[in-house]
């Protein structure tokens, strides 16, 4: 499975806004576009569809910016990511059903339909407080080795 450029960026995004938002601040997206390399354009589309779904908020004004709609531990990976990736929850074209719909069933029943709640299932169960943990250790043990 692939994610795509604009599904990790806002991966990305959505922890830094979690991140800042922690502290009661809101992100501008220059804040966010400059801190990871990203294209402030190209996050403002990404943010254009995570609003649209109730996953973050906009605030106009000098001290404006993102910040999350709901606590980071009450937002999944799928939530994000299956609003930006159609491949997610699209369902496959039949591959030989007109021709031999046993063989269609076979593949879909045990192959398929397994594997697309398995992925939802995964990515169900990871919010933006395990990535936001995730990467503050990370950002910890590399502070620690660099004093080192």
């Amino acid at each position: 499975m692939r994610i795509s450029v604009k599904g990790r960026y806002a991966l990305a995004s959505v922890i830094t806004i979690a991140k800042e938002s922690a502290r009661g601040s809101n992100v501008s997206v220059n804040t966010i576009a400059e801190s990871l390399g990203i294209s402030k354009i190209y996050l403002e589309q990404v943010f254009a569809q995570l609003k649209k779904v109730n996953l973050l908020i906009s605030v106009k004004g000098p001290k404006g910016g993102y910040r999350l709609a709901k606590p980071p531990e009450k937002i999944t990976v799928w939530e994000a990511l299956s609003t930006l990736e159609l491949g997610l929850t699209e369902q496959p074209e039949d591959t030989v059903g007109g021709s031999a719909p046993e063989i269609e069933m076979a593949i879909r029943t045990l192959v398929f339909d397994p594997l697309d709640e398995s992925v939802k299932e995964r990515l169900s169960a990871i919010t933006f407080r395990d990535l936001l943990d995730f990467a503050e250790k990370q950002e910890s043990n590399r502070a620690f080795m660099l004093n080192m």
